[in-house]
């Protein structure tokens, strides 16, 4: 989900736009499918444990693509600040993997439409984080359609009744752990721009493996806590399925064709992709027997209407910078 910044350029040669959108299309629609499967692989793994192996599996398929394409020397992190590249590795997979988990199996059976909610507020979180980070204020009408983004989400975590939501602080501290999470890949898709001469194989390979390192410890720490329990054979062969298709499909698949399909597009088009991630997860979570109330579907609406009428707004001024 990393997209460099970059102005507003000409359109892209029609021969390729079509390849572009259908490389966009494929990441979003793998990362809605995500929460779907994960809420199956939850009943089975704790999230700490999950987390571990998955970006194991997605590290190592990253790190052969990055060795195949760009050799051994694209490993070399001589000259480069170690500690941000950990730092930022740290925030995409160990803060979102682990949050946006944690927060989806404390949400329980609603877990997957509310997280997929809140992966697609990313664009507005964006404006928010570039606001902060690069004193950029977002334009008049972007705060708007922040709140609109906000109200939408709102719907999806009450499910219309806000009275009801606010008795369950569970449910409430559920829904905060999930943006924080979806608040760390916006500033780790954010510290993608602080190294423009490395191509997305390498930033991403190498933040995934500093970022493993995170995860193995915390994991670690927990197991020798008693914090998590050790998983055994059984649970694990279970597992294997979810545990394959999460790496392979969003974590390995989905990232490489955003990659890919976002500098044909260019970020600002790429930005409206976002859209497919809720659809996707909302049909997967109905064909699980997990149906949205109405209340849910106008949320997701709403968000949707958000990052489009956002899109469009800021197109007006060619010198905005889209991540």
């Amino acid at each position: 989900m990393d997209a460099n910044t970059e102005t507003i350029k000409a359109q892209p040669a029609k021969s390729n736009f079509g390849k572009g959108i259908a490389l966009c299309l494929i990441a979003t629609a793998s990362w809605g499918s995500l929460f779907p499967v994960m809420t199956e692989a939850l009943r089975i793994l704790d999230p700490f444990t999950f987390t571990t192996i998955r970006f194991v599996i997605a590290g190592g398929l990253f790190s052969l693509l990055l060795a195949w394409r760009e050799g051994k020397g694209a490993f070399s992190i001589k000259g480069q600040r170690v500690g941000l590249i950990w730092f930022l590795g740290s925030l995409g997979f160990a803060g979102f993997g682990l949050l946006v988990f944690i927060g989806q199996r404390m949400a329980g059976g609603q877990g997957a439409l509310i997280a997929s909610v809140m992966m697609a507020t990313q664009p507005m979180l964006s404006l928010l984080a570039n606001w902060a980070i690069h004193r950029v204020r977002p334009k008049p009408l972007s705060f708007c359609f922040l709140l609109l983004s906000f109200c939408g989400v709102l719907l999806v975590v009450t499910k219309g009744n806000l009275a009801e939501a606010a008795s369950s602080s569970q449910h409430l501290v559920a829904s905060g752990i999930i943006v924080g999470g979806a608040l760390c890949w916006v500033l780790y898709t954010i510290g993608g721009t602080l190294y423009p001469s490395w191509s997305p194989y390498r930033y991403t390979a190498l933040t995934t493996l500093f970022g493993l390192i995170s995860i193995v410890i915390i994991n670690f720490t927990l197991l020798v806590t008693h914090g998590i329990s050790t998983p055994d054979w059984a649970q694990l062969e279970r597992a294997v399925p979810y545990l394959l298709y999460t790496a392979v499909v969003p974590g390995f698949l989905g990232v490489l064709c955003w990659n890919l399909g976002v500098r044909i597009v260019t970020p600002v088009n790429g930005v409206l992709f976002m859209d497919v991630i809720p659809v996707s997860a909302f049909t997967l979570s109905a064909l699980q027997g997990i149906l949205p109330v109405p209340a849910q579907v106008v949320g997701v609406v709403f968000t949707m209407s958000a990052i489009v009428l956002n899109n469009l707004y800021l197109r007006r001024n060619v010198s905005w910078r889209a991540y």
